[in-house]
C-alpha cells in the first residue's frame, strides 16, 4: 500500500513539473558537490614512468597555453621517451648540488631519459639561454623553464610555476608532454 502511494505521489509530482524530494540525491560524504576545475583530477604527487633504458635525443622544448592548463613539450628524435620523472621540489639542483634559480611559488624537477647532445655529432638541442629555455611570459601557470643538467642519457629541467598545482605527464610519438593546471 505505501509503495503504491509513493509511486502515485511521485507520478503526480512529475506530471505537475515538481521533482520529488527522493529524486535529488546528496553528494556522498567526503566529496565536493561541485565538479573539479575543468574536470582535472591529476593531483600534484610525483609522476614516474618506465625504465631508464634506450634514451633518445632532445630536439626542441616549447610551451603552449590552453583554457585549463599550460603545456610544456619536449620534442625528441625517436618514437617515444621511455623514462620520465617529475615531482615538486623545494629546489631544483644540478650535479654538484648547485641550485637552479627558478621564478614562481613552486618548482617542478623534471627528468627525462633524453640527451641534449650526441657524442658523435655534437649538440642536438643547443639552448641559447639555459635559464630561459622557453619564453613563458604571460602564461597563467608557468613562470620559467630552465635547463639543469645532462648526464649521459638523461636531462633534468626545472619548471617554475605559480603554485603547487595539479599536473600530468604523458608521451606521444616524438614528444614528452607536461600539463600543469591553472588552478585546483
Amino acid at each position: 500500500m505505501f509503495r503504491r502511494t509513493g509511486l502515485l505521489v511521485a507520478a503526480l509530482a512529475m506530471a505537475a513539473g515538481i521533482a520529488p524530494a527522493a529524486a535529488a540525491s546528496p553528494a556522498p560524504v567526503g566529496t565536493s558537490a561541485s565538479a573539479p576545475y575543468c574536470g582535472i583530477t591529476w593531483g600534484s604527487n610525483g609522476k614516474l614512468y618506465g625504465e631508464p633504458l634506450g634514451g633518445t635525443l632532445l630536439k626542441n622544448v616549447r610551451a603552449g597555453r590552453h583554457g585549463c592548463f599550460d603545456r610544456l613539450v619536449f620534442d625528441v628524435r625517436g618514437e617515444y621517451v621511455r623514462f620520465y620523472h617529475a615531482h615538486y621540489a623545494t629546489a631544483v639542483t644540478e650535479e654538484g648540488g648547485r641550485v637552479v634559480p627558478l621564478r614562481g611559488g613552486a618548482k617542478l624537477a623534471i627528468t627525462s631519459y633524453t640527451a641534449d647532445h650526441d657524442d658523435r655529432t655534437g649538440w642536438v638541442y643547443p639552448y641559447r639561454n639555459r635559464a630561459e629555455l622557453v619564453n613563458v611570459s604571460g602564461y597563467r601557470t608557468f613562470r620559467q623553464v630552465a635547463w639543469a643538467e645532462t648526464d649521459g642519457n638523461y636531462t633534468r629541467f626545472g619548471l617554475g610555476v605559480r603554485a603547487r598545482l595539479p599536473f600530468r605527464m604523458f608521451t606521444l610519438p616524438g614528444r614528452l608532454v607536461i600539463d600543469v593546471a591553472h588552478r585546483w
